[in-house]
């Protein structure tokens, strides 16, 4: 009828997931992996430090322990032995698999944006039977917004300041959980919009509609 406003329904959203200690506690199956890595090279890694900063790309975190040339063999054989160390012992973090089904639930999409290597991070999220409905690896802080971006997401949830730029890059809204290296503090002063004590508050908060 002439004059009527017509409301269009809200779009259901797109949501990205960082995945290590935002969806998953990868620590314990990290610090066998690098355990694994360290015996079987012969070079010392302090595998309780290594995973007191999850995040970054695992080359960053082997150039700790390794010289520069052998960086990139030693990551390659890190990613073979991997699957056999480090995905029996990770577990799900609390509310990761209900986050994942609430956005689902409203009609929207799922995708899970991390710098792990995509083969294993898929292995996690089978056998913790998280089923996001898209998984992008090798992508890290800003790098992640191409992602999101070729996705169409409109948040993003991370528990790194990596996490948090790569939200505003891509011009998402930055939901951050203190519940990996990062603290509140830090989050809320690299720029998060939102901060969740851990992801059992993020149905409730998405539901509000609190994104828009």
């Amino acid at each position: 009828m002439a004059g009527m406003a017509i409301h269009s329904a809200p779009q259901p959203p797109t949501v990205g997931f960082d995945l290590d200690m935002t969806l998953i506690d990868s620590r314990p199956g990290i610090h066998a992996a690098f355990r694994a890595l360290s015996a079987e090279t012969g070079v010392w890694i302090d595998a309780d430090l290594a995973i007191t900063r999850l995040g970054p790309p695992l080359e960053q975190e082997l150039a700790h322990w390794f010289p520069d040339e052998a960086i990139q063999e030693t990551a390659d054989r890190y990613r073979e032995i991997y699957p056999e160390h480090a995905i029996a012992p990770t577990f799900a973090m609390p509310g990761a698999r209900e986050a994942v089904e609430a956005v689902q639930e409203l009609g929207g999409r799922a995708i899970v944006v991390t710098a792990k290597h995509e083969p294993n991070a898929k292995l996690h999220l089978a056998h913790l039977g998280i089923a996001p409905d898209e998984v992008v690896g090798w992508l890290w802080a800003e790098a992640k917004a191409e992602a999101l971006r070729e996705h169409g997401a409109s948040v993003y949830v991370g528990d790194h300041i990596g996490d948090v730029r790569g939200a505003r890059v891509a011009g998402a809204l930055s939901v951050a959980v203190p519940t990996g290296p990062c603290d509140a503090e830090e989050l809320r002063g690299a720029g998060a919009d939102v901060i969740l004590d851990d992801l059992t508050a993020f149905p409730d908060w998405l539901r509000s509609g609190a994104r828009s």
